[in-house]
């Protein structure tokens, strides 16, 4: 489910989810199937890790890659869940042939 809500995502975002919700910061955001297909990248993965988990090792993540790099960013583009996803975002068929826990290809 899309919802478009420019408070519920951070500064600097397009789109956040928290299954099985999608939101997004403009309403035209709704029609960019690449934006979407990132976010359907991340309800996968979700589901897969049953949700909480998905956001513990998420936040887990980004804390180790945060204390490696000493930077926000580079933490954020570090964690495997998001490394996943943007290397797949522009495929609109990865979904349909992708592997269970496919991110564990770019944990490292």
């Amino acid at each position: 489910m899309r919802i478009v809500s420019k408070y519920l995502v951070p500064k600097g975002y397009k789109g956040l989810t928290i299954f099985p919700f999608v939101f997004l910061k403009q309403s035209e955001h709704a029609t960019d199937e690449v934006l979407l297909n990132h976010e359907k990248i991340h309800l996968r993965q979700q589901l897969e890790l049953l949700v909480l988990p998905f956001f513990v090792w998420y936040g887990l993540e980004f804390l180790w890659h945060f204390l490696r790099e000493r930077d926000v960013k580079r933490a954020y583009y570090s964690i495997s869940f998001e490394r996943e996803a943007y290397a797949n975002e522009k495929d609109l068929y990865y979904l349909k042939q992708r592997s269970f826990w496919r991110f564990l290809k770019y944990f490292d």
